[in-house]
């Protein structure tokens, strides 16, 4: 609520608190919890039937569709949706949530903030976390993909004259779906549930009603059908898990989408409805391959009479499209998460309700994935194709994050290290297991989410190294504060009415800007706020937090450092609002914000100063970066008529 101030309505209002998920939800809420977790975490992991167990038979690994071939694939799908997903994620995973928010950079995060006694252990450690996020990217432009382009191709089935038809079509949906994302997720999201209830129910209806024709599919529950079928198949086994991964496709998802839902929704939802009709779909694909080998061609919509055949397209196409939404909102959280932990430049971050802090919009993602998705349909045209690339994207980043959960449980948790060596041990196994025989498949496609990957991760450690870079340049051409303070107490530099706010990175410098301010205006306002914004290694920072430090200094200085989490967007305004209660007054009419807006040239040669060194090229690319990022001003949510941007030119 705005108050009156002076005949003015103040601009700065407290922002209410925002609304955490509770950790133990009963009754009604824990129902729509549960309903809404499943159209937001099990999109991408509930589409995988469409293609999975058909990829488990393409004649590339020679697995005819014998009775004993069936039922060994079977097993290996049950007991990689059963150690991955229900025992690795669910219950070991899910464990290290940093605050309740989960994802490969909340862990990282809640790694770093613990601290770690060797610099190199830090450094591999944030190496790794930043690749499993570049990954993370790659799935997301491939999951909408091929999530799309498997719904679509059950129009094959109604009639091979349609083939024609199937990337057009996909084309289109994915373009539907990448424009009302400006629109954010709000509105629809209500029907994301409702729809994924509707989609489990049916699938696992079409499997019952083939299940019951061929029972003898159900032995595959016990392992030894797995065992057996990899000790009879041996290199031909080892190729195949790298069609079994697309059935844990998404796995990933519960433990990213913690943070929206909780643990007891996201477990609830998984072992009482996803995991049950997963499995009875893919029991009922078993089953129908069983009596007629011919349908191994597309399995999955076999299942179904001819007349459903249009409504199920039309049911898969919609948890196709959820299946992406969850992925797409992935990616803005994710590079929300980058820019505030400082390994992106800042983008255009679009809060798209006034309710959920979480959804957000970011248009340069969007084009980005936008323009990846329709490039990789144009390119591999078919999801057999685009197999091959989906599983370095999943399983590379399941391995990294079985990694960084073996470092939490000893440094956070003081688990006992022979203990989480085993449980590391076992899941790394069968992680790098999935990942090796997705590496035969790198020439065939696999190159796509590496190719990105690497990309990614190059731009990322290039703008952390450059900002570092770039802060002792500053630093170098700064005047500490005592000094400046003192030069002004002797001189009589004229005072002006209000306050100004100068922006700065470095809290124990004079800012750049105020000096060139003082150098070209010869004035300064009777009240002055140095103000340096910081990210904290935890989701959120409560508003009574927001002021970290505060200090007055002579001659009207005030020296402020606000702090806000990796999930947050910075609020200069919300701030000054915290300053206000603490006594530090400001009229929004009366203030005026300073920014620098350096102009950076890269010197022909590379950078070498203490522990910092940084390549020609990688120079240049920053310095692209840091001219293409978004306005500070913007960033920062500054009243653009009060803001003034002066310029200097910084070699490095």
């Amino acid at each position: 609520m705005t108050t009156p101030l002076n005949g003015v309505t103040a601009a700065y209002a407290l922002p209410q608190p925002k609304p955490h998920i509770e950790a133990n939800p009963k009754g009604k809420r824990l129902a729509i919890l549960t309903l809404t977790a499943l159209g937001v975490v099990y999109g991408d992991i509930g589409t995988s039937p469409l293609y999975a167990f058909r990829e488990c038979f393409n004649p590339e690994y020679g697995i005819a569709p014998t009775a004993a071939n069936v039922t060994g694939v079977l097993s290996l799908i049950v007991w990689a949706l059963t150690l991955i997903v229900s025992v690795k994620y669910l219950l070991f995973v899910m464990r290290a949530d940093n605050r309740g928010e989960g994802g490969i950079l909340a862990m990282l995060a809640l790694i770093l903030g613990k601290g770690t006694s060797h610099p190199y252990r830090r450094v591999v450690l944030v190496m790794l976390g930043l690749f499993g996020a570049a990954l993370l990217y790659g799935d997301g432009v491939i999951t909408p993909a091929i999530s799309v382009l498997g719904a679509m191709e059950g129009l094959v089935i109604v009639s091979p004259s349609f083939a024609y038809a199937v990337v057009p079509v996909t084309i289109v949906v994915l373009f539907g779906l990448f424009i009302v994302q400006r629109h954010g997720t709000h509105t629809v999201g209500g029907f994301f549930g409702p729809l994924m209830f509707v989609w489990f129910v049916t699938i696992a209806a079409l499997g019952f009603k083939e299940l019951v024709k061929a029972p003898v599919v159900l032995l595959a529950v016990n392992p030894m059908y797995a065992v057996r079928f990899v000790a009879e198949h041996g290199w031909g086994a080892f190729l195949l898990l790298g069609a079994i991964v697309l059935a844990v496709t998404g796995a990933e998802a519960l433990y990213a989408d913690m943070g929206h839902f909780g643990k007891k929704p996201i477990r609830l939802a998984w072992f009482w409805l996803v995991f049950p009709c997963l499995l009875l779909n893919y029991f009922g694909q078993g089953a129908l391959v069983l009596r007629d080998p011919a349908a191994v061609a597309n399995p999955f919509y076999l299942l179904a009479p001819r007349e459903l055949l249009y409504p199920l397209i039309g049911l898969a196409t919609a948890a196709a499209v959820i299946a992406s939404q969850a992925l797409i909102s992935g990616a803005f959280s994710l590079t929300q998460q980058c820019v505030q932990l400082g390994y992106s430049p800042r983008v255009s971050i679009v809060h798209t309700s006034a309710r959920e802090a979480g959804q957000i919009f970011i248009p340069e993602v969007n084009a980005a994935i936008a323009l990846g998705c329709f490039l990789v349909v144009l390119g591999f045209q078919t999801s057999t194709a685009l197999g091959a690339a989906y599983g370095i994207a999943v399983t590379g980043t399941m391995a990294i994050t079985t990694v960084l959960f073996g470092v939490v449980a000893v440094a956070r948790w003081n688990w006992s290290r022979w203990a989480v060596c085993v449980v590391v041990a076992v899941f790394l196994a069968i992680d790098l297991s999935l990942m090796g025989a997705n590496m035969l498949k790198i020439a065939h496609g696999g190159w796509v989410p590496l190719a990105l990957a690497v990309v990614l991760f190059t731009l990322m450690t290039t703008w952390k190294r450059g900002r570092a870079i770039l802060r002792e340049r500053l630093m170098d051409i700064t005047m500490p504060l005592p000094t400046f303070l003192e030069s002004i107490a002797s001189s009589p530099i004229p005072r002006v009415p209000g306050t100004a706010v100068f922006m700065t990175s470095e809290p124990g410098g004079t800012p750049v800007v105020l000096l060139h301010h003082l150098k070209h205006n010869k004035v300064l306002h009777e009240q002055i706020i140095l103000l340096s914004i910081q990210t904290a290694e935890v989701p959120e920072v409560p508003t009574a937090e927001r002021v970290a430090s505060l200090e007055r200094l002579e001659k009207g200085f005030v020296r402020v450092v606000a702090r806000y989490g990796f999930m947050e967007s910075p609020d200069v305004k919300e701030v000054l609002a915290v300053l206000k209660t603490q006594g530090i007054k400001t009229r929004p009419l009366d203030t005026s914000y300073y920014l620098g807006r350096e102009e950076l040239i890269a010197a022909d040669k590379p950078w070498k100063k203490g522990g910092l060194t940084m390549n020609i090229w990688r120079k240049r690319l920053f310095a692209i970066m840091s001219k293409n990022a978004r306005s500070a001003a913007a960033f920062f949510n500054l009243p653009p008529n009060r803001v003034v941007e002066l310029g200097t030119q910084i070699e490095f």
